[in-house]
């Protein structure tokens, strides 16, 4: 059985290549974009299981992209991997519509626990 894709949006180059190589090692397809619009781009025309999304981006932050993306996909997990560590940033990504918010540095078994969780969730209530 191959393993779910995940749309990594992170505008930092180190963290992102980090991301894909150890989501890659755990069965992963990882697709990435650096910044809110080349997102939502790819979340009109491609299928994904998961939306890994850092807070702190160019042009939208996550929790914009996310209260866009709800719009028109409600079911789609998203989940947060971000240095915005704050209760506030936490709240305001969970009210638009996030299912998760991971603050940077987690373990990279730690956020695989999440995605996996997120994912199996997402399936069982969608009938899968």
């Amino acid at each position: 059985m191959s393993k779910a894709r995940i749309l990594c949006t992170e505008d930092d180059q180190d963290t992102r290549e980090m991301l894909v190589l150890f989501l890659q090692d755990y069965g992963y397809e990882v697709v990435c974009s650096v910044d809110g619009n080349q997102t939502l781009d790819l979340v009109n025309r491609e299928a994904f299981d998961l939306f890994l999304f850092d807070n702190w981006l160019p042009q939208l932050s996550g929790v914009e992209l996310t209260l866009r993306i709800r719009q028109f996909n409600k079911s789609t997990p998203i989940l947060f991997y971000s240095g915005a560590a704050t209760e506030e940033e936490q709240r305001s990504a969970l009210e638009a519509g996030a299912q998760g918010y991971l603050v940077k540095p987690v373990g990279i078994e730690e956020l695989v626990e999440r995605i996996e969780r997120l994912i199996a969730e997402s399936n069982s209530s969608s009938g899968q």
